[in-house]
């Protein structure tokens, strides 16, 4: 009975943190839509700390800060997010969407071609 007990509860804690997770990143983005970055940034580090253990949600947290600092023309630091996704992530979806955000750039003239490397550094 004790083990059920226990067992029960790790399932429990485990769903509070995945539940608290999701929560934080739909919250971001309901602020983002809403215009607020300040309060994205807040919610996405709520979010970074809550899914250290699930690393697979990192590129989806780095490009929506990416997207927010572009939004406060902060390209030069939106350019090295998108950086961090390709060279991190390269096989995922996020950099495949940071390597458009980043080419966007660029051809905008809000990054130097200098600033733009879309390819992956050595780790």
């Amino acid at each position: 009975m004790r083990t059920l007990i226990i067992l029960t509860l790790l399932a429990a804690v485990s769903g509070c943190t995945r539940w608290s997770l999701d929560h934080h990143l739909n919250n971001a983005y309901r602020s983002y839509d809403d215009g607020d970055c300040e309060d994205v940034m807040l919610e996405l580090s709520k979010a970074e700390r809550k899914s250290r253990s699930r690393q697979y949600l990192q590129p989806e947290i780095s490009l929506l800060r990416g997207q927010c600092l572009e939004r406060q023309s902060l390209f030069v630091d939106a350019a090295q997010t998108y950086q961090f996704i390709i060279a991190r992530y390269p096989t995922s979806e996020y950099a495949y969407r940071a390597k458009a955000r980043l080419e966007t750039l660029q051809q905008l003239g809000r990054v130097g071609g200098s600033t733009v490397k879309t390819s992956a550094a050595p780790l």
